[in-house]
């Protein structure tokens, strides 16, 4: 193997395995399974490379499952980058009349919730599995949040408030179908 391979993150490759991106792919993938690793699945992207490092004894049904959820992952991060949250809610806050929050970020640790509002501290966390959604699905939950930080629960005063944004009602059932569940709980 080469040495440019033994990347210090990897620790000892035992093999690489670099798969060429399909057209309109952000990035290349290389797989090192390293002797070293035991238990974790690591990667990172550098450049248009996604380096994943998995333990050498993966089968390759495991290293396909690690592959794709990656790959998943750094594409949601990648696609989150094109919106300016701060800015985002700064728009859809003077449009629609509501507060603006003190701080709104993406979320990788979301996985049951498309947002949340903390009250006290008026910062909002977006879910990043949203980054890929339409912008108009992304708004609501924006718009949803930044309607917590006038009225905490989700009564009939928070509802008026949500109606504000003309798509609520489209983008609750295009969240409802993405979730698979008959009930929507983004906030």
């Amino acid at each position: 193997m080469d040495d440019e391979l033994r990347l210090p993150l990897f620790d000892e490759p035992v093999a690489a395995d670099a798969r060429s991106p399909r057209d309109g792919e952000p990035f290349r993938v290389e797989v090192v399974r390293s002797a070293r690793r035991k238990r974790t699945v690591g990667a990172e992207l550098r450049g248009d490379m996604l380096h994943i490092a998995i333990p050498s004894w993966m089968s390759a049904a495991e290293e396909s499952h690690w592959v794709a959820k990656m790959t998943a992952g750094f594409k949601r991060k990648l696609s989150s980058d094109r919106i300016d949250l701060t800015e985002r809610a700064a728009t859809l806050a003077r449009r629609h009349q509501l507060p603006r929050p003190r701080e709104i970020r993406w979320a990788d640790d979301m996985s049951s919730r498309w947002g949340s509002c903390t009250y006290s501290t008026a910062s909002i966390r977006i879910s990043n599995r949203l980054a890929p959604f339409p912008d108009w699905v992304i708004d609501y939950v924006i718009v949803h949040e930044l309607c917590h930080l006038e009225v905490r629960g989700h009564g009939p005063e928070f509802w008026r408030l949500v109606q504000r944004y003309p798509k609520a009602e489209r983008a609750i059932g295009y969240l409802i179908a993405k979730s698979g569940d008959s009930e929507l709980d983004e906030g």
